[in-house]
């Protein structure tokens, strides 16, 4: 039977992929941003300042504390890359969300697994300024393909149907549409330059209304995705991966760390019990992380860092966290 090797789990922010003094670029962003959600509400710029201003977080806001944190996530990735690399795993099932990149209004399914012989980056032919320098690591820079590992992704979309997941899957890519950000980052990123690892991608849709997965959902998806894939007639090794989160486009150290504990926990009666107005935006994609965390719930989960970085008085920013589980 096949077997799970390791699981790790990162951001993906595409502040990480940005040179420090850039930074500022995503602040000047983020203040023409009328959807920042923040404890159940919805704020533009600076209504969401004046909701902040007693935590006095311009102290937070300073190009060395900016260089700080950027040192530290460099340190962390490529302890994350070293850590993937010395598992030496055959095949990496890829966990992340979707924003209208290969799934639009014609169809957005809650779940879906790609089963096909490669997947295939369109870089966009246009980003604001601030994303540009990320470009690279997180929206593409030309066409090029991935492999990907077709037996093992049918067996997935099989097996889940016997748990009562109906997925959605495909084996190609819609005309145009390239494969998303989350799986761009693991591969420009997570993996190391010499691996070419076999990529399952399975997209959830952690960001769009009205038929967004709850994080028990994905919890117990990741629980059944682990049965899946044990159950894989194969002696061939596979890794995990969790693209993306923790919470943005605002910063919320109290809900981040609440979301890592009940990980590290396995609480799964506290998962469940976390808002849904608060998994909205940029936050969703901690739903990633809880699929990865069902998933392996027969390991131990290590968080190597935690690095809330904020990059305007408003709170706006993205918390940033890495784990693996072993």
């Amino acid at each position: 039977m096949a077997k799970i090797v390791l699981s790790v789990a990162t951001s993906h922010s595409p502040q990480l992929s940005t040179p420090v003094e850039k930074f500022k670029a995503h602040a000047e962003r983020d203040r023409n941003n009328k959807n920042l959600h923040f404890r159940g509400k919805v704020y533009d710029y600076d209504g969401l300042l004046a909701a902040r201003q007693e935590e006095n977080i311009g102290e937070k806001v300073t190009e060395e504390i900016w260089q700080t944190g950027y040192d530290k996530w460099e340190n962390h990735l490529a302890t994350v890359r070293k850590k993937l690399a010395d598992a030496k795993p055959d095949i990496l099932v890829v966990v992340g969300d979707d924003q209208r990149e290969l799934f639009l209004d014609d169809g957005m399914p809650a779940f879906a697994v790609f089963w096909g012989d490669e997947v295939t980056v369109i870089p966009h032919e246009k980003l604001p300024p601030s994303l540009e320098p990320a470009r690279w690591a997180n929206f593409g820079e030309r066409v090029e393909s991935y492999p990907a590992h077709p037996e093992l992704g049918r067996h997935i979309v099989v097996e889940m149907m016997k748990e009562g997941f109906d997925v959605a899957q495909l084996t190609r890519q819609f005309e145009g549409r390239g494969i998303g950000h989350s799986f761009i980052f693991t591969r420009s990123r997570i993996m190391d330059e010499s691996m070419m690892i076999p990529m399952v991608p399975i997209t959830v849709n952690t960001y769009f209304p009205p038929n967004q997965p709850t994080s028990e959902r994905c919890y117990n998806f990741g629980k059944a995705l682990r049965k899946a894939i044990e159950s894989w007639d194969s002696d061939l090794r596979v890794a995990l991966v969790a693209s993306g989160g923790l919470s943005h486009f605002v910063v919320d150290e109290e809900l981040d760390q609440l979301c890592l504990k009940l990980m590290q926990e396995k609480d799964v009666e506290g998962i469940r019990n976390i808002p849904e107005y608060e998994m909205q935006s940029g936050t969703s994609e901690t739903k990633n992380w809880f699929v990865i965390a069902g998933a392996s719930e027969d390991k131990k989960m290590t968080i190597l860092d935690y690095i809330p970085s904020y990059r305007s008085p408003a709170g706006t920013g993205c918390g940033m966290a890495f784990a693996w589980w072993e």
